[in-house]
């Protein structure tokens, strides 16, 4: 069989063009296929920001900075233009849509086609594009009953990037009323004005994130979510801090309730969440992802997948050796990084030989709220099942930085987990400047950098870097404390000491 190219990749996500553009830089043949790509995180990042500004607008007074008419004494009205918003929030993911774009990749060498298509397992393993009109994309019926072929690829590797979906809850009700998600939420918000009255169900980050952007920007919003706490594997301290922020910013938070049933009742939607009847404009369904991969025919080329993820080893090999995945098919949260450094795994391995192996033990993820949270490792309670007695746990409040206080930031906490001889295996962070301290983080643990050594940092002061360095200082705190002996000869040391002669 001819082997038309070195990889192609199946895409549909961002991370799916990120391989193929990293293989290109490789001097790989490469062949891209993908339906319309999404780019609704970033219209959601945009808004989040302008919430943001608008309120440390309506916050310039604890500054004390006070605006007013020019010509009366009546103080300004702050809102948003929400088309004028929309346009900027067009322009930003138009211009991201271009670093990457088909036609970005075309022109590095990338073969781009647009479209879908399936596996084809005889006479040799291939992928076959075929036109959309021909098939649906939630079809999973043979090819061998398709005849609109537009092409047929040949791969040496294959590489699954193709994304995921909303997932939609079986609640009564919930079709029959209608609802939006995270993949349509933006493209309906283009009318003058957005609902006022909003009800998310739903515990994942992006659920967490647009609960409190619609909230900053002035809309009623209850968050509906299953778990005791809004986000079940961070650690409880801070989820409950996270939560309270929420709550500060307007977000009614319903913890450990299901949603039973939805109603339409003259131009109003009601759902039933526990014991409570919630009357709203709109409904977001943010419970989850399911992988994008029903219709890619992988049965017949000895693919296995589970109801969310499909099967891979720690090389990022499905069942068939030669065809390889990455991002939400294979599970877990919607991470663009994670995805991204699973895509160059898997790349790597299939284009060369399956050498590398995933280890998320140092790789981070935040979720985009104010104050952000980030973390990388173990919890605590994770570091505690694996290594018991062995483990200390660090914490700092960000109300003790010069900057928090400066900035009006001093909501937020930082936790490390190390062990006893000093290595750091976990941290989460809650606070300002989170992504970029949770990264030092990771950085630090990749290069094996002990607690000690990150406590005898001298940051640029006033920074928000401070707050490592004074959780990592609380190390030796802890020691101390619970060495007995050492404190008893340090106090003999100073008592001799303080009667010396000069």
């Amino acid at each position: 069989m001819t082997i038309d190219y070195d990889v192609v990749i199946i895409g549909g996500s961002l991370a799916g063009r990120y391989a193929a553009l990293a293989a290109t830089k490789l001097y790989a043949k490469v062949a891209l296929v993908e339906p319309q790509i999404n780019y609704g995180f970033i219209y959601h990042q945009t808004f989040s920001e302008i919430a943001n500004i608008l309120k440390s607008f309506k916050d310039a007074a604890g500054f004390g900075i006070h605006t007013s008419h020019t010509d009366i004494a009546e103080k300004c009205h702050v809102s948003v233009a929400w088309q004028e918003a929309m346009q900027y929030a067009y322009g930003v993911a138009e211009n991201i849509h271009e670093i990457n774009s088909p036609a970005t990749l075309a022109a590095l060498g990338v073969d781009v086609i647009v479209g879908r298509g399936e596996f084809q397992s005889k006479p040799n393993l291939a992928f076959a594009v075929y036109d959309n009109d021909s098939k649906s994309s939630d079809s999973q019926s043979n090819f061998s009953s398709q005849t609109n072929i537009l092409r047929l690829l040949r791969g040496r590797t294959y590489l699954l990037a193709s994304g995921s979906s909303p997932t939609i809850p079986n609640i009564d009700g919930l079709q029959a009323t209608g609802y939006l998600t995270l993949n349509n939420i933006w493209q309906y918000l283009t009318q003058p004005t957005i609902p006022q009255n909003w009800v998310i169900i739903g515990g994942i980050p992006q659920s967490i994130e647009i609960a409190q952007t619609l909230a900053r920007l002035g809309c009623t919003v209850t968050l509906v979510v299953k778990y005791p706490y809004i986000l079940p594997n961070i650690d409880p301290e801070i989820a409950q801090l996270l939560q309270a922020q929420l709550e500060v910013d307007g977000v009614r938070v319903l913890a450990q309730t299901l949603t039973t049933q939805v109603r339409q009742i003259d131009d109003k939607k009601w759902i039933q969440a526990g014991d409570k009847a919630i009357e709203t404009d709109e409904i977001l369904v943010a419970t989850g992802q399911t992988p994008n991969f029903a219709s890619l025919n992988l049965a017949a080329v000895g693919v296995k997948w589970y109801k969310h993820r499909l099967v891979v080893n720690n090389k990022l090999q499905t069942t068939n050796k030669r065809i390889y995945a990455c991002g939400d098919v294979i599970g877990g949260y919607e991470f663009a990084n994670i995805a991204n450094y699973e895509a160059r795994i898997a790349l790597n391995n299939a284009l060369f030989f399956p050498r590398l192996n995933v280890n998320y033990q140092h790789i981070p993820w935040g979720i985009f709220t104010h104050p952000m949270l980030a973390r990388v490792g173990l919890t605590e309670e994770q570091a505690n099942k694996f290594y018991h007695h062995k483990v200390i746990v660090l914490r700092q409040y960000f109300k003790s930085l010069t900057s928090a206080q400066i900035q009006s930031e001093t909501t937020g906490i930082c936790k490390l987990i190390v062990l006893r001889n000093g290595d750091i295996i976990g941290a989460t962070i809650l606070g300002a400047t989170t992504a970029e301290l949770i990264n030092l983080i990771a950085f630090a643990m990749v290069q094996k950098i002990k607690v000690k050594d990150l406590a005898n940092l001298a940051p640029v002061y006033p920074s928000f870097s401070e707050i490592l360095v004074q959780t990592a200082q609380t190390w030796h705190q802890q020691r101390l404390k619970s060495n007995s002996n050492l404190q008893d000869r340090l106090e003999g040391f100073f008592h001799v000491r303080r009667n010396w002669n000069l």
